[in-house]
């Protein structure tokens, strides 16, 4: 394993060098192994594990590649790993989601557009008042990826986009057992929309805080 950690600095280094950029297809895999001074096994199981988190794209019969080395790309891996977690992590996840969706809300009050506003309303509406469990969860993860993507920032989108899994559990088990849950989310939504319309950073962080927050808060009274 100590052979193929330097193997995968050696090419994780020339990608941060510049020596290689996104999109850039790797040497042949005998002259690549000659240039850093590697066995092609070791080069070969480099590959396998950078392919693994999306560094790199192995094309069979075509060569193997930089990936776009974009952060939702690479950010896939985390979601992979969240879905190991224990029941009593869930907790931290809520934790994290926590601190980054509130900033996330503030920053969209400043940049999202009356269209998706009203995009946002439509989608609320679409939902009705008595939605199942099922339908509110899918469309509390859509109604959250899309104004954390008004923020603009495309790593926070990511992040939280990985942390949905374990999360996603927690609303299920909230709104199968909690009889408020499913009209007390839907009243939060509506008021993170209105505090977006009056471009109310402050009011916007503090009604996410409360949206995840009060899911946290019955799952810790739970566990």
């Amino acid at each position: 394993m100590a052979v193929t950690d330097e193997a995968i600095e050696k090419i994780k280094g020339m990608i941060v060098s510049g020596a290689l950029r996104p999109g850039d297809r790797l040497p042949k895999e005998s002259e690549l192994a000659s240039e850093l001074g590697l066995s092609r096994n070791s080069l070969r199981e480099a590959v396998r594990a950078l392919s693994l988190i999306r560094v790199l794209d192995v094309r069979q019969g075509d060569g193997t590649y930089v990936t776009s080395l974009d952060p939702q790309l690479l950010l896939e891996a985390l979601s992979f790993v969240v879905d190991f977690h224990r029941d009593d992590t869930v907790l931290e996840f809520l934790a994290v989601r926590r601190i980054l969706e509130p900033a996330a809300t503030a920053m969209a009050a400043g940049l999202i557009d009356e269209a998706s506003l009203d995009a946002l309303d439509a989608h609320l509406d679409a939902l009705g008042d008595e939605p199942s469990v099922e339908e509110l969860v899918v469309s509390d993860l859509e109604f959250h990826r899309r104004i954390v993507g008004a923020s603009g920032n495309m790593v926070l989108c990511s992040l939280l986009d990985g942390l949905a899994g374990p999360t996603t559990r927690a609303r299920v088990w909230r709104g199968l057992t909690q009889r408020d849950a499913v009209s007390r989310t839907l009243m939060e939504h509506r008021a993170i929309v209105a505090a977006l319309r009056d471009r109310d950073a402050d009011a916007a962080r503090a009604w996410a805080t409360a949206h995840v927050a009060s899911v946290e808060q019955w799952l810790r009274s739970t566990l």
